[in-house]
């Protein structure tokens, strides 16, 4: 980990014991070595630093590009792990970007549903997911995050120091197999769906 997302590392490690009680559920599952993504729904703005800290390794995330924009934190989005994404549109330049980084070895962390639910409640999987995971057959550790949405709910006019939760589910592996059968969309689609399916299984622990 370079200081950058070193010190984001320990300062969210520290803000999220002390105001939501934050736990993991089943670190041993987590592949802190090697090519992976990490694949969550999405609740908050709170999601990416704490699954961040679900594993020991720097991860890789896509984040809208406004985001560089923002004063102080915008700049340092880039040191510690964050693509630019294009939202207006199917962004391939930021996700070949995040293929690069998980061929030459790198974990990343992506949201299936693409955007954080305005109900709460889990959303269909978009076909971002399944195109990275053709490209490189990367393992997938599935994970749900609980009590998020409660804590900083979408508007986020309102906050509230209560417990979060990720629970870690078993990996998932992808065999060439896995890409019989189907092609473009479709297949990228197929792909999204079962990790999604994997997530939605997962309970809280």
């Amino acid at each position: 980990m370079n200081v950058y997302y070193q010190t984001g590392y320990h300062l969210f490690k520290f803000l999220g014991s002390v105001l939501f009680s934050f736990r993991v559920v089943h670190q041993e599952r987590m592949i802190e070595e090697g090519p992976a993504i990490l694949a969550m729904n999405h609740q908050s703005f709170l999601d990416p630093p704490l699954a961040g800290i679900s594993a020991r390794r720097e991860l890789n995330i896509l984040a809208r590009r406004s985001l560089l924009k923002w004063p102080v934190v915008g700049p340092l989005l880039p040191k510690v792990g964050v693509i630019p994404v294009d939202r207006s549109g199917a962004d391939r330049t930021a996700l070949k970007a995040l293929i690069r980084v998980i061929r030459q070895g790198g974990g990343t962390l992506l949201f299936p549903e693409g955007t954080r639910t305005r109900t709460g409640e889990l959303q269909p999987a978009q076909p971002g997911l399944g195109f990275v995971v053709a490209k490189t057959l990367a393992p997938v550790v599935p994970m749900r995050i609980f009590g998020a949405f409660e804590a900083l709910p979408p508007s986020g006019k309102e906050f509230h120091a209560s417990p979060i939760t990720i629970v870690i589910g078993e990996p998932i592996y992808f065999t060439e197999a896995d890409l019989e059968g189907g092609e473009g969309a479709e297949l990228y689609q197929r792909i999204s769906d079962r990790v999604m399916a994997a997530i939605a299984a997962i309970e809280l622990e």
